[in-house]
């Protein structure tokens, strides 16, 4: 029997989300989501594998998973290790950790396993947001069975001045011998930045009824929200965006989405990579910030009927 977690469906804007906890082969409790294609099981188109962002939850792609069950396609949500309400790792659990960064990579097998007992669709395809981007690149290159990928401002470098950038590396790395990795960054605290910031300054979205939903689930669901990340979180993440970038391109189809108004990673990380994607396409978006699956309207559609376009023309021959 499978083991039941919490579904906050009053918060996600979808009624028809499970979730489940799963723990991973070095004993982090996670918690895994899924919604049903709105079709029959023999219409479904395939699965859609959700790698949320730094800081997010399943509930939080509720709306996103609204539209693509809609379009026939099944979707799977992860609470990653140290947030949400999976195993956070320090005792400040405010604080975003993860030991290694190629610890995620235990939690993506750990929920495609679940996937593949649950019986959901194939073809899989992955839809990677922001630091799902980099945990989606790194395990396309293990080798996860998608026939397609959309990601939304990736986090395959990290935005910040020039000047800023040695003192990051240097900090970061010498907190691991001394001791003191599991601070939070310069810069960084303890309340999330939803609700620090306002709907008309914020960095995530230029729609405000988008960021009042975001500030609405945290109030309901403190426990979901996490604050800065550790200086062990930064330097791991460096280091891994560094590996990822010296990497060719899979040989995969795919389409990456990019606000033009972008302030928390790297658009020029982003462009490199597109650049060198042989069967990739980069869109840019005018005005968009970095949450642009949460959107104004006509941005927030453009993103799925692009993605939903290319999972279409990777899904497998209906009967």
């Amino acid at each position: 029997m499978m083991d039941q977690a919490p579904y906050h469906a009053d918060i996600a804007g979808n009624p028809d989300g499970h979730c489940h906890w799963l723990v991973t082969v070095d004993g982090v409790r996670i918690r895994v989501g899924h919604w049903p294609a709105q079709t029959s099981e023999k219409m479904s188109k395939g699965t859609v594998l959700i790698f949320p962002g730094r800081t997010e939850y399943i509930e939080k792609y509720g709306r996103t998973a609204t539209d693509l069950t809609a379009h026939g396609y099944a979707c799977v949500a992860i609470d990653w290790r140290g947030q949400g309400i999976a195993d956070r790792l320090l005792d400040n659990r405010a604080v975003g950790h993860v030991n290694v960064f190629g610890d995620y990579q235990l939690d993506v097998k750990a929920v495609l396993a679940h996937v593949r007992k649950l019986g959901l669709p194939e073809p899989f395809h992955l839809l990677g947001h922001s630091m799902g981007g980099c945990i989606g690149l790194r395990a396309l290159y293990d080798g996860l069975p998608v026939a397609s990928v959309a990601f939304s401002a990736p986090m395959w470098g990290i935005k910040m001045s020039p000047a800023l950038r040695p003192i990051a590396w240097g900090l970061s790395t010498v907190s691991k011998p001394l001791g003191f990795s599991g601070v939070f960054a310069p810069g960084q605290q303890a309340e999330t930045y939803v609700l620090r910031a306002t709907a008309e300054d914020n960095t995530l979205t230029s729609d405000p009824s988008s960021f009042e939903i975001l500030q609405a689930q945290l109030k309901a669901q403190p426990d979901l929200a996490l604050g800065g990340p550790s200086l062990h979180w930064l330097n791991e993440a460096l280091r891994e965006m560094r590996d990822l970038s010296l990497k060719p391109s899979p040989d995969l189809a795919c389409v990456t989405f990019l606000g033009s108004e972008e302030a928390i990673v790297d658009p020029a990380r982003i462009h490199d990579r597109m650049g060198r994607w042989p069967h990739g396409e980069l869109v840019v978006l005018d005005l968009g910030r970095h949450e642009v699956l949460m959107e104004i309207p006509a941005l927030r559609d453009q993103v799925i009927g692009g993605a939903v376009a290319l999972f279409d023309a990777h899904a497998k021959q209906l009967a």
